[in-house]
């Protein structure tokens, strides 16, 4: 057998192998994502015909990212009390807000935030709907812009961030929202256009996450090799003829 498969070594190099192979399945998982990143952006589903949103999204499910834009249509009931405006929207070069009320969706225990439109100040807004809802809109991811929120304890948020939406109904929330395709009584019609900027680098990074898991990888396959041949390399011989000198007692007077 040979001595770099001796059975003493077998421990590390199954623990090099794992190490090797969990940086290259977690580098395809973050390149996947960059992938999928990648295509949604490429890809508009705002004309796309309107489906129900239980084919699309369900209560539990993370949001897909290839169905960003996807249009979808939903019945249920307007929770009013939820009612949240979302701060930082222009319509036709003037500040406003979004004026978001959820929806209890019918066949499920969660709620979906709908963007029912827009209006220049909270003050002027509309009072919410009640009973029941039917809408069709476009299904968006929660936003997550990073900003602040200066007051959390109004009704007015800096963006459409569900795990604030969620503070202020007593059920659980879908995993994005819907910007209703037309406004509710009162209101301007909201638009996607009015959505922040998002990050050019939210892919981006995804990429750079894979890249760093692929060098972790390579690192580990390089100090596996150079153990593995500190290890089993041969002490090197001395030959006769290179025998260190021997110290020769020198005689006493001559």
């Amino acid at each position: 057998m040979s001595g770099k498969l001796a059975p003493r070594y077998w421990g590390a190099h199954l623990v090099a192998l794992v190490c090797v192979g969990t940086a290259i399945g977690l580098g395809l998982w973050q390149y996947a994502a960059w992938q999928a990143h990648r295509e949604a952006e490429a890809t508009d589903l705002t004309g796309a015909r309107a489906v129900a949103i239980t084919d699309v999204l369900g209560p539990d499910d993370p949001f897909p990212g290839d169905q960003v834009g996807q249009p979808v249509l939903l019945d249920g009931d307007w929770v009013p009390e939820g009612t949240v405006f979302v701060s930082g929207r222009e319509h036709d070069g003037s500040a406003g807000y979004w004026v978001v009320t959820p929806v209890s969706v019918t066949g499920t225990d969660a709620a979906i935030p709908v963007v029912r439109g827009w209006a220049p100040t909270v003050e002027q807004a509309p009072a919410p709907p009640t009973g029941p809802a039917t809408v069709e809109g476009w299904l968006q991811p929660g936003e997550g812009t990073g900003e602040m929120d200066d007051d959390p304890g109004d009704d007015v948020l800096p963006q459409l961030r569900l795990a604030d939406v969620i503070q202020h109904v007593d059920q659980d929330l879908y995993g994005g929202y819907v910007v209703a395709t037309e406004p509710g009584d009162g209101l301007e019609a909201a638009t996607l256009e009015q959505l922040p900027e998002v990050g050019a680098t939210t892919g981006l990074k995804n990429f750079l996450y894979a890249v760093e898991w692929w060098i972790f990888g390579l690192f580990a396959a390089f100090m596996w090799w150079r153990w593995v041949r500190e290890v089993t390399e041969p002490a090197p011989s001395v030959e006769a003829g290179d025998e260190a000198p021997q110290d020769h007692p020198v005689p006493s007077g001559s």
